[in-house]
């Protein structure tokens, strides 16, 4: 789907690299084994494990964007095929591949969940199921504008596991085509650790990359 040329553009997220949430850090620079950036050393990262193939930029946006909000599904095959091989560094295989879950109504609207097309190929590389039923989301105005404390303030509150046994003790890897701000997966592992599951990682396309 991707010629060589449009390839290389991207800014693929490779070492040195956080070895929690995947934060990429200068080339140049040598930071050990295992670096952590400031938000994991903290405590405060959002899953127990994150990777993302690349930075969200006007590269990564041009096949993200349309996949996401027009359709263009002929893109959902690179970007997961990106996606797995971020994936090898999981430090447990997971039991369950989870993509975060769209509302009805904007699942209605828009036709399809973009996460999902995503998780399927993912899960059958690892060879566990897709789990869509199990965690449901309410509907909320889209975040797309929203301060990084609207975010906190918006997804809160809006997901529900409707079976914790389905969860309970499971190690479960999170799918979603961008992470911005972390809210989103901060609020599904908050969730998913109440309802009883072992470890939430997650992986995504891209991910947006401020100075921390």
């Amino acid at each position: 789907m991707l010629c060589g040329q449009c390839w290389g553009k991207f800014n693929w997220i490779g070492n040195p690299k956080c070895h929690v949430c995947g934060y990429p850090f200068p080339a140049n620079i040598d930071l050990g084994d295992a670096p952590m950036c400031p938000v994991c050393a903290s405590g405060n990262n959002e899953l127990d494990w994150l990777r993302s193939a690349c930075v969200y930029d006007d590269v990564s946006k041009n096949i993200m964007l349309p996949f996401k909000h027009a359709a263009a599904l002929r893109y959902a095959p690179v970007m997961s095929r990106a996606m797995i091989a971020t994936i090898r560094e999981l430090p447990t295989p997971p039991d369950i591949v989870m993509p975060v879950p769209l509302a009805y109504r904007r699942l209605w609207f828009r036709g399809y969940n973009q996460a999902t097309l995503l998780a399927r190929p993912i899960a059958k590389s690892l060879g566990v199921k897709i789990d869509t039923a199990s965690v449901t989301r309410k509907y909320r105005k889209d975040m797309g504008h929203l301060s990084s404390a609207a975010r906190e303030k918006n997804i809160r509150g809006v997901f529900t596991v409707k079976n914790p046994a389905d969860v309970r003790g499971k190690n479960i890897l999170l799918v979603d085509d961008v992470m911005t701000s972390g809210a989103t997966f901060r609020e599904l592992r908050r969730v998913l650790e109440r309802a009883g599951a072992n470890a939430v990682y997650g992986v995504t396309f891209c991910r947006v990359v401020r100075a921390i």
